[in-house]
């Protein structure tokens, strides 16, 4: 009879959990049998994923390979250097044009886009000179002040091609031959290229202080259209200032930045220290400290904007001033203060409604992050492996860094024919500059030069460069992830063989860190490396998709729009899937050794069993974690704000003179995140990995002495607050059914439901249909 009593009671808890689920669980496998021997992460594992281990390390001797043959093929003085119209580069050494460093365009109005003239090629002459113009001039002007003086000639003459002096040339045919360009106009350096020198004068752009003017043809121009040819170059230059700026604030600065980074390194530490100890009140003071530092936001920006609103001129938008050198400008207008309060009341709203609804899942929260911070007590190595990672990917990113620009300045000078008219039939085809003159290309189109267009060639090497850099990003994405899956397999390993140590620390191994790594290295390359494939590929897509977008923005077809954002956000859920997958299928290996398909189909299998503690629980870890960041860079970014303000006194004098006190500031708020995102994701994954090894533990074991449960006291409280959340439910179904004189057909039912499963066939939709009956 008990043992009846035992099903029955066994049975209703299958189907609460089946009904809270929604899904029943044998659809997701049954739960994991019991196993005398297992004592936490198995030594006795063999190879998983061989053939894909293989093929990793092949794609990683194809990579080394594939950079060989760049470093051999390409030329960084191709990216460095800025070429002119004969494939010389400017300011190189050991050129005649060492002391040319600057690339001059005879018309730039023939350039539609500064980004053209940066990676590709004008369909102009362009040559190197040693300064840009710092004059306004037409050739025709030059002629006529010619027959005075030559002094306008031999300053004209520096801007024309090498070997050319015969300034009584007939204009339309220096101009055919493109000798000299028609007119030249103050120009200033900038990525090494000469640019018209824009200046406002009282709200007008001119150059050289004009508006309009004539080329030589005595055609009339404007501004407007040097703006337009060069667009976004006032912009850009502005920008440069800014940044040679910034620099120098860096150089009178970077010492005070090491310290405050060194303060946030010291405050993470004692941050995971005092979790040890103080997990529920550390935790809820975080919660209650960002609430409040957000509200003091919201009040502090309420009152600037109630102040700006009634001054005249805070009304101006942001949109009407563009961009300002002075930051402090934007402080000035009223708008910037109601887009800080309408983002700090979101971000509050989204934090209150979330422990309101969540109050009950972050004490669990809490609870795990307790274990956690023992775990890493325990086990102080874990939280230095960070720094093997970030090493690892700084490699990673640096060969693919230097293989890219070397793939990009592969191949020869390719030579095309420039037609000054648009029906010539020889424009753009390859041409040799050193015999063009002896064909009859000049001929047939008069005024057609034989100009450098770009580098390549026609070797398959040359044919398939795009596609050689399409495979560096992807092996390098491929890299990245293994990286990171490495160090994830790695800690779970670890944390793994913390939890499953019956004494607590005696029975916890030697040297667990490396012990874990030596495992995933040895016997699981390519199980992580398989996983990693597969985000890699999935990553790869975002990448061409984002490629795509960006080459629709001016396109006028909204359904092409419509189609690629929806695939957009489809392949970033799959992305974000994949990833969490990934990590417990990362976990299973570590604990299991098994491959990774068949890691991954256990995780969820468990997962799912658990879907409504999984689904709530990781998302209020990582939020609680998140908030431990937000405090940590938010604490030390406040200190460092009045320190670079001046706001401190007793250090008042040793405060460096900043043009903009935000480089510094913003610096060490976000070192200050990163120090304690590094520190927070090994807590994240010792946090992952003991909520898996908790759930196998209570599929593995019954809590009797024969079959006693791993965990810690601290879980043991979240075991028995879900007992009890069960039997408090189990007692209110009772006094209902026996309230509606129907807890006889309950029971029935339900032992029903427990035995059918036995005599039928194993069908998803049967089983709901059980589950469902039950629920009468």
């Amino acid at each position: 009879m008990p043992s009846n009593l035992y099903t029955l009671d066994n049975s209703i808890v299958q189907s609460e959990m089946a009904r809270k689920s929604d899904v029943p669980s044998p659809y997701y496998g049954e739960p994991s049998k019991f196993d005398p021997t297992f004592r936490g992460p198995i030594s006795n594992r063999s190879c998983t994923d061989v053939f894909c281990c293989v093929i990793f390390i092949i794609v990683i001797l194809g990579y080394i390979a594939l950079g060989t043959v760049a470093w051999l093929h390409g030329d960084p003085r191709k990216v460095i250097y800025p070429t002119d119209s004969y494939g010389q580069f400017c300011g190189q050494k050991g050129t005649p044009n060492a002391k040319k460093s600057i690339l001059f365009y005879f018309n730039i109005l023939k350039c539609a886009n500064p980004a053209v003239l940066i990676n590709l090629q004008c369909p102009t002459t362009q040559m190197c000179v040693s300064k840009c113009p710092d004059r306004f001039a037409t050739y025709t002007d030059m002629q006529l002040q010619y027959q005075i003086t030559a002094a306008p000639w031999e300053y004209y003459r520096l801007f024309c091609k090498p070997g050319f002096n015969n300034p009584t040339k007939p204009v339309a045919q220096v101009l055919r031959d493109e000798d000299c360009p028609s007119m030249i106009v103050p120009s200033r350096p900038f990525l090494q290229r000469c640019f018209p020198d824009f200046i406002t004068l009282n709200g007008t752009l001119t150059v050289a202080k004009r508006t309009h003017f004539k080329d030589a043809l005595d055609k009339a121009r404007s501004v407007t259209e040097l703006r337009d040819a060069a667009n976004g170059i006032t912009g850009l230059v502005d920008a440069k200032e800014v940044g040679m700026k910034i620099v120098e604030d860096y150089a009178a600065s970077w010492n005070w930045i090491l310290i405050g980074l060194v303060i946030a390194l010291v405050v993470s530490l004692i941050f995971i220290l005092l979790l040890r100890f103080t997990a529920g009140l550390l935790l809820w003071f975080t919660i209650i400290a960002v609430i409040l530092v957000i509200a003091y936001g919201i009040w502090h920006c309420y009152l600037e904007f109630s102040l700006l609103r009634q001054q005249p001129g805070a009304d101006v938008t942001i949109v009407d001033i563009g961009f300002q050198t002075d930051v402090t400008v934007y402080l000035h207008l009223s708008q910037t203060w109601l887009i800080f309060l309408i983002a700090l009341c979101t971000i509050e709203a989204s934090i209150l409604i979330i422990l309101i609804f969540l109050r009950k899942r972050v004490w669990i929260a809490i609870a795990l992050l307790r274990e956690g911070s023992k775990a890493v007590s325990y086990i102080m190595s874990t939280l230095f492996y960070p720094i093997i990672t970030f090493l690892l990917l700084a490699i990673c990113i640096s060969y693919f860094s230097v293989t890219s620009v070397f793939l990009a300045s592969s191949g020869d000078a390719i030579y095309k024919v420039m037609a000054a008219e648009p029906n010539c039939m020889y424009a753009n085809t390859t041409c040799d500059p050193e015999t063009f003159n002896k064909t009859n290309v000049s001929k047939t189109c008069p005024g057609a030069q034989c100009t450098f267009a770009f580098y390549g060639g026609e070797t398959p090497y040359h044919r398939y460069l795009f596609i050689l850099q399409l495979s560096n990003l992807l092996i390098f994405l491929w890299l990245v992830n293994f990286i990171i899956a490495l160090g994830q397999c790695t800690l779970a390993g670890a944390f793994a063989s913390y939890y499953w140590a019956r004494r607590k620390p005696q029975d916890i191994p030697t040297c667990p860190l490396f012990s874990s790594f030596s495992r995933a290295i040895r016997y699981h390359t390519g199980s992580l490396a398989f996983g990693a494939l597969i985000l890699a590929l999935v990553q790869m897509a975002r990448v061409i998709l984002e490629y795509l977008d960006s080459k629709l923005k001016g396109a006028s077809n909204v359904a092409a729009r419509f189609l690629l954002c929806c695939l957009k956000c489809c392949f970033w859920c799959l992305e974000r899937f994949i990833k969490f997958m990934n990590r417990n299928a990362y976990i299973m290996i570590a604990i299991y050794g098994k491959c990774f398909c068949t890691s991954a189909r256990d995780a969820f299998c468990l997962l799912m069993r658990n879907v409504v503690r999984v689904a709530v629980l990781d998302r209020v870890t990582d939020f609680l974690l998140f908030l431990g960041k937000v405090l940590i860079a938010g604490s030390v970014g406040v200190i460092a704000f009045f320190f670079f303000t001046h706001k401190i006194p007793i250090v008042q004098e040793d405060v460096p003179t900043l043009h903009y006190y935000w480089v510094p500031l913003l610096t060490v708020i976000f070192g200050s995140y990163l120090i304690a995102h590094g520190f927070f994701s090994v807590y994240a994954m010792c946090v992952d990995t003991l909520f898996l090894c908790f759930l196998l533990d209570q599929e593995y074991n019954d809590g009797s002495a024969a079959r006693p449960y791993y965990n810690t006291s601290t879980l043991r409280m979240l075991r028995r607050r879900r007992t009890k959340r069960q039997t408090s439910r189990k007692r209110e179904k009772d006094s209902e059914d026996k309230r509606r004189g129907t807890k006889g057909k309950r029971m029935s039912l339900n032992v029903l439901t427990a035995f059918l499963p036995m005599c039928m066939c194993q069908c998803p939709c049967e089983i709901v249909y059980q589950q469902q009956k039950c629920d009468f």
